[in-house]
């Protein structure tokens, strides 16, 4: 189904081919990867200039521009071959008032912004731009808040709460991402609060559920009854995650049980079951398919079609970043399916630990970047031959 890559990459054009192409070559060269990214990093402590080299390469091939309206052609772009986009503010791990009511703002203008745009199904945000990552893991871990804390605290809630209002009053589907698993349980709280209160006629508010933690299943069960017992739908976004080291060596470090699975396959298999239940309880639950993987995405339109349920259902979409997996996205568009992709925006700068962690899983992930070289070079050596 995602073999072809005339489909593929029909958006690109031979210049922009030539820039992925040498992209993923550095990002599979695990040596010289890791030393742009510390020497990047080093860059951008002491200030030193980057723009020009990183905004041509990386940032233009991942990035959608630094604002909603420099996103417009590529939002037009992917218009033109069914696939939508979701306009992300990727601004992270900036937690002064300031910096948060900035935030604030900015994503509630992408919501009303994508209110007035067909092709922009979704908001979405990152709940660690709205409050201290002190606040969130003291809360999440239940200790005791002093007032001041506990003054955060519900104001953290009152945002999330301006946001989904916004989204709710925009008529706009808003994804709300997960975050490290210690920060997990106070957002799901809000979530869960956040969906009693703005999903009484259809799911507007999407919590995001990490498969790779073993506990994450049972969570999307529970929160069916929930839901039942409540009178509301469900918005679930499934990824896999992405933090899996960093997760496990927090565990063995502090003396807690490991959130993550004993390995891909019971991710892979969490995941799946994840997509079937939801599928078979499509009345109360929509779902939003985040991933790369090749055999979740065919397995979702399996399921599709053995429940009879339309290719365009407006409960069910596919997801992939953008700049990545261009052969999922584009021939599920092409079918028919509803797709779109994460777009991220922002000034260069602040845009930076997004990228720094999209070069990272490239060259962590096994087989991704090598995935993508080798779709690349068979469209660039298709091209050719039909010259």
């Amino acid at each position: 189904m995602f073999d072809n890559t005339k489909i593929g990459f029909i958006s690109k054009s031979d210049k922009d081919l030539k820039r992925a192409n040498f992209l993923f070559k550095t990002l599979s060269n695990s040596t010289l990867s890791n030393i742009g990214n510390f020497l990047v990093q080093i860059a951008i402590k002491i200030h030193f200039p980057i723009n020009w080299i990183i905004k041509p390469t990386i940032y233009k091939h991942f990035v959608g521009g630094e604002s909603i309206e420099e996103c417009n052609n590529t939002i037009r772009l992917l218009e033109k071959y069914n696939v939508k986009a979701i306009l992300d503010f990727s601004v992270e791990g900036k937690e002064s008032p300031e910096d948060i009511q900035n935030a604030l703002e900015e994503t509630i203008k992408s919501i009303k912004n994508a209110g007035k745009d067909k092709n922009i199904p979704f908001a979405v945000f990152k709940p660690t731009a709205f409050s201290t990552s002190k606040i969130l893991e003291k809360v999440s871990s239940g200790e005791n808040l002093n007032t001041e804390e506990k003054d955060e605290a519900e104001n953290f809630r009152k945002r999330v709460d301006i946001l989904c209002k916004t989204a709710y009053n925009a008529d706009v589907p808003i994804l709300i991402d997960a975050e490290d698993s210690w920060y997990q349980n106070f957002i799901d709280d809000v979530v869960t609060s956040m969906m009693e209160k703005y999903n009484k006629e259809k799911a507007i508010v999407f919590n995001t559920l990490q498969m790779y933690r073993h506990d994450r299943l049972d969570f999307l069960k529970n929160s069916l009854q929930k839901s039942i017992d409540g009178n509301y739908f469900l918005g679930m976004k499934f990824v896999r995650g992405a933090y899996m080291e960093k997760e496990r060596i927090r565990a063995e470090k502090l003396g807690y049980l490991d959130p993550i699975q004993a390995n891909k396959e019971k991710t892979d298999e969490d995941y799946n079951a994840a997509l079937k239940f939801s599928i078979e309880n499509i009345n109360k639950i929509s779902i939003f398919n985040g991933t790369h993987n090749e055999h979740s995405s065919k397995y979702l339109t399996d399921l599709i079609k053995e429940h009879s349920l339309s290719k365009n259902d407006s409960r069910i979409y596919f997801a992939q970043l953008y700049g990545m997996s261009d052969h999922i996205s584009f021939n599920l568009g092409a079918a028919g399916y509803n797709v779109a992709k994460y777009v991220p925006y922002g000034p260069v700068k602040f845009v930076m630990p997004y990228l720094l962690r999209r070069a990272e899983e490239n060259t962590s992930v096994a087989g991704q970047t090598n995935r993508e070289l080798e779709l690349i070079k068979r469209e660039i050596q298709r091209r050719k031959s039909d010259k």
